[in-house]
């Protein structure tokens, strides 16, 4: 009820003036005959302006004839303590034809003239009644406009900010899903290359060996040529095997960037926006880096979901002609004073051991940039 009555305020207001000037007229015509057939007008007059609000579109205008029609009568029988009443019909017809404020000043001009309870208190009155007029109609309805343009782009920005946080939780899934499908490719071909090439020599070497234990009492000697010739086949598999798996071995990159992107979406599942973004050729990046900047990656991402209250982490690593950077990211509350603590100074000797240099920004959320050579 409250809540109804005060988003309605201005139709309110406008009933208690309606009936507070209909009531100052009747109270001050000094006719007693004319009394009744002057509160039947006035009900009339009112219930017109009760129903010009209820009816909409063409029927609107009717009603304001008719209440005009019904005002004119008023003022012939009544007289001129209906003036005040006549100032509010006039501010309504200038609010249905929506015309500048400067109209309500011009006719409260018209309150200059004389009056039968005095020329000062129909100014002050008509220019309170033009002000309330002005107020709602020009700076409140402007300003609940503007609100409602505000909240509708803050909406606008909020649908834009959840579309992109499931793009990036999309674009994050469908990376680490292609880093899955290439470990699993080339693990694949690896157990592929060993059966290939290993399977025949171990067969091979399996039937020998039957072959051997066979002969060993009937012919020792010819036995233990083909031992030798076995072991001798069995090294060269052993050598073979160790080739394959130094060409057929899951590269560091993509187990790395795997770990990053699992990483980054156990983050998003937990509410917090984290994106991965790596430019250049970072299959250039040597094993040992891949090490210091996962272990630092995960040192910092949790420090950043434990303490800084943050709703969004960046890590983005960049190649560049001799040196690799990344940077760690959040815009939590950061911290006024660093602590070197455990993970703060396990940080630092990673990438100083590597040769490298590594800051931490603290002013706007927390940032942790590490630089080292290739």
């Amino acid at each position: 009820m409250k809540e109804n009555i005060s988003n309605n305020y201005f139709v309110v207001l406008r009933i208690i003036i309606l009936f507070a000037f209909s009531i100052f007229g009747v109270l001050n015509i000094s006719e007693a005959g004319a009394s009744l057939g002057i509160l039947l007008l006035n009900m009339f007059f009112i219930s017109s302006m009760f129903i010009k609000e209820i009816l909409k579109g063409k029927w609107k205008i009717p009603a304001y004839i008719v209440s005009v029609l019904l005002y004119i009568v008023l003022v012939v029988i009544g007289g001129r303590e209906f003036l005040l009443l006549g100032f509010f019909l006039v501010f309504e017809i200038l609010t249905a034809l929506s015309v500048g404020y400067r109209w309500y000043l011009i006719v409260s001009l018209v309150s200059l003239a004389p009056s039968p309870y005095g020329t000062d208190v129909q100014i002050m009155i008509v220019f309170l009644l033009a002000i309330c007029y002005i107020q709602h109609y020009f700076i409140v309805l402007e300003y609940k406009k503007q609100m409602m343009e505000d909240t509708i782009v803050e909406q606008d920005l909020k649908r834009d900010m959840y579309r992109k946080e499931a793009e990036n939780k999309a674009e994050t899934r469908k990376n680490m899903l292609l880093a899955e499908n290439r470990l699993l490719e080339q693990r694949s071909r690896l157990a592929q290359t060993l059966h290939d090439k290993l399977g025949h020599n171990i067969n091979g070497s399996i039937y020998q060996l039957e072959a051997i234990k066979v002969l060993m009492e009937k012919d020792p000697e010819k036995s233990k040529a083909m031992l030798q010739a076995v072991i001798d086949q069995m090294r060269s598999g052993m050598d073979e095997i160790r080739a394959i798996l130094r060409k057929e071995r899951p590269e560091k990159k993509e187990q790395s960037m795997l770990q990053l992107y699992k990483l980054c979406e156990e983050c998003n599942n937990k509410g917090v926006e984290t994106k991965l973004e790596a430019k250049g050729d970072i299959s250039l990046i040597p094993e040992s880096l891949w090490n210091i900047i996962l272990d630092n990656a995960f040192e910092a991402v949790t420090n950043s979901m434990r303490y800084s209250k943050c709703t969004r982490i960046d890590i983005n690593i960049l190649l560049m002609n001799k040196m690799v950077r990344c940077s760690i990211s959040d815009n939590g509350v950061g911290c006024s004073h660093l602590v070197d603590g455990m993970g703060i100074s396990g940080m630092r000797d990673r990438v100083r051991n590597a040769g490298g240099t590594i800051s931490f920004e603290t002013d706007l959320g927390f940032k942790v940039n590490m630089l080292m050579p290739l």
